[in-house]
């Protein structure tokens, strides 16, 4: 047994007065990456279950600032492009089977009224981010935090597999309205990396042409060099997204 993390685990089943009772956050963190979609989750230690990077909110918090600092702590991000999507809070929502699994494994038994043991409320966000800058953090309670394919999906806790369904379904929703989409894409990209992103999001191809004029005709992107890679005669363009142009 490690003691260390014992330790830490007892010291965080003794903070529960420092947080809003009865309410959580679950956050969907969408990745692109060799043109699939994919979602960051936690291998929760002992058991073969994983879930959502989720969390609780300080009593001196906003809802938006534990979910910014949930995200900071398991993917290395400050700078996120976040949307509240929904509220989970079916009667039946909780099995917590699997945290007495977890606990029990380092011999803690919690009272059944402990305050984790609870029934909560939570917060459904998600979050879009580049692949390439996330830096992901297991924390005490799970043994890695890595990407996996929407496709692919390994057991899930609790209802997060419904929570990824309803963020995918809202994401899909927004994509033409918010132009959500670029924050999935590097700063500068080909109309193919940007025509894949919404395919991948969409789960259907798009034709080429349709797609590069609906794109253009917005006048929100930046056109600039051509990407050459030395094999090519005809070298894709660069674009930037205009965050300006799209204010205006």
């Amino acid at each position: 047994m490690d003691i260390e993390l014992r330790s830490q685990i007892l010291g965080f089943l003794d903070k529960g007065p420092a947080f809003l009772p009865g309410l959580s956050i679950d956050c969907v963190v969408f990745g692109y990456h060799e043109g699939e979609l994919r979602v960051l989750l936690l291998d929760i230690r002992h058991t073969p279950y994983f879930s959502l990077p989720g969390g609780f909110i300080y009593q001196e918090e906003s809802i938006d600032e534990a979910a910014l600092r949930i995200l900071n702590e398991r993917a290395g991000l400050q700078d996120v492009y976040l949307e509240q999507f929904r509220v989970f809070g079916q009667a039946g929502r909780g099995n917590y089977r699997i945290h007495r699994e977890m606990l029990a494994a380092y011999g803690i038994e919690p009272d059944p009224g402990h305050w984790l043991l609870q029934r909560f409320v939570s917060i459904g966000y998600y979050a879009l981010v580049d692949y390439t800058k996330v830096k992901p953090s297991p924390d005490i309670f799970s043994v890695s935090c890595d990407w996996h394919p929407l496709e692919e999906l390994p057991e899930l806790i609790l209802d997060h597999r419904n929570i990824i369904h309803h963020a995918l379904g809202s994401l899909r929703l927004m994509l033409d309205h918010k132009l959500s989409g670029f924050n999935l894409l590097p700063e500068t990209f080909t109309m193919a990396d940007l025509q894949g992103v919404y395919e991948a999001i969409l789960g259907k191809k798009l034709q080429r042409t349709n797609f590069q004029r609906k794109m253009l005709s917005l006048g929100i992107l930046e056109r600039l060099d051509k990407k050459w890679t030395g094999g090519a005669h005809k070298a894709p363009y660069l674009y930037r997204f205009d965050a300006q142009k799209e204010e205006e």
